[in-house]
């Protein structure tokens, strides 16, 4: 059996004194994408946080096999990318200029063929590329997001929240996009509030309550629980 591209087991993160994220394990197979969705403050965005190695966690954290690196630009390196919540553009520079920096690690050609890419699949970004980021609306925002994770030819990508703020059209453009980027070989793990959303387009999840994983399984099944759907998604299926 193909170990998965991702394993976190039992992992544990504390805030001080406070334990927040206590002994999760997911598993996101290559070529997936995996939710993880759940209330305000379950905990989703520090799992992904710490499987970025971007805050200190106990457990393991194994990426294509072996032990992940130490540090995030190993990460980096090694393929696994980070879209954050609060997406961390840099504001004053260009779109262009973002996305540069995005794919840093690369060699020259590289960054020229992935920039083609990227621009091929966001136009928006390519008609825009001279605009400063900070001027962006918020959906084209989360493009450059996502636009400047690709620039790293990511295996794994993590994204923390994509649909946050946006209008539902934008939402659905976005996951739209997001659910494309499997078909290329990425990899992602999503982390959604918006549940509904995000278990449309994934092939598993992860219901996490209070730093624990309550539930998990095939996204299909979890989108058609009764219960479920009435805790989390809002009302009765189809809706």
């Amino acid at each position: 059996m193909t170990a998965p591209l991702l394993q976190l087991k039992d992992i544990r993160v504390s805030y001080g004194r406070a334990e927040v994220v206590h002994g999760i394990s997911l598993d996101v197979a290559t070529g997936s994408i995996v939710s993880v969705i759940g209330a305000n403050g379950a905990g989703k965005t520090t799992l992904l946080n710490a499987a970025m190695g971007v805050i200190p966690s106990s457990g393991t954290i194994h990426y294509r096999g072996k032990p992940a690196p130490h540090s995030v630009e190993g990460r980096v390196q090694a393929g696994m990318c980070l879209v954050p919540e609060r997406r961390e553009l840099f504001t004053s520079m260009s779109v262009e200029d973002n996305l540069a920096l995005g794919g840093f690690l690369r060699s020259a050609t590289e960054r020229k063929e992935t920039l083609e890419d990227v621009y091929n699949r966001f136009p928006r970004l390519k008609e825009r590329r001279t605009q400063i980021a900070g001027t962006l609306s918020g959906g084209e925002r989360q493009m450059l997001a996502l636009g400047r994770a690709l620039m790293s030819r990511p295996q794994l990508l993590m994204l923390d929240e994509p649909s946050l703020g946006l209008a539902p059209k934008i939402v659905a453009e976005i996951l739209g996009i997001v659910s494309e980027l499997r078909a290329t070989g990425v990899s992602i793990l999503l982390v959604e509030q918006n549940a509904r959303a995000a278990l449309e387009i994934s092939d598993d999840a992860y219901l996490v309550e209070l730093g624990e994983v309550r539930r998990s399984g095939k996204a299909a099944e979890m989108a058609a629980d009764p219960a479920l759907v009435e805790s989390y998604l809002g009302g009765a299926t189809g809706s």
